[in-house]
């Protein structure tokens, strides 16, 4: 497994932040940053620590698929760890096989952290620690920094 980081300065309040980034009052806003990853992104579950979460999207032939994962930690406006730990393809969950332990257990966590600077300037930065397999080093390099572009637009809107 790879390790990335990735951050953000986002002019706005965190509880804002961490509202729109994990669509907590509106799954769209979740929808919006992440699709840059795939048009049709989203998530099922729930952001409380301990529950089961899959982030899904539909691929070109129209199935349903992407990650299995579980909340280890949610701290409001601070912490969010998501592992992954299995694949959702075709209506079917898989937790085990070579498909799987290539990337199972890696981690992709949030931080946001309110930087509080002069009166002009009261900005949040977000990073963002991910693990990922040799085989999306590149595509995870190129999407994610776009994506929270994205995030940072919807944000200061």
């Amino acid at each position: 497994m790879k390790k990335l980081q990735f951050k953000v300065s986002i002019n706005a309040p965190v509880t804002k932040i961490y509202d729109l980034m994990l669509g907590i009052n509106s799954k769209s806003t979740y929808d919006q940053w992440t699709s840059m990853f795939n048009p049709t992104s989203t998530y099922e579950g729930s952001w409380d620590k301990g529950s089961k979460i899959l982030f899904v999207g539909v691929d070109e032939k129209g199935e349903k698929g992407g990650m299995i994962s579980r909340i280890v930690e949610n701290i409001p406006n601070r912490f969010v760890s998501i592992q992954h730990y299995g694949l959702f393809k075709a209506d079917k969950e898989i937790t085990e096989g070579p498909e799987v332990e290539k990337w199972a257990n890696g981690f992709e966590n949030y931080t946001f952290e309110e930087n509080n600077g002069s009166d002009s300037y009261r900005g949040t930065t977000v990073t963002v620690d991910l693990d990922t397999t040799e085989d999306f080093l590149d595509y995870m390099n190129q999407t994610y920094p776009k994506a929270l572009d994205k995030l940072k637009e919807l944000c200061e809107k």
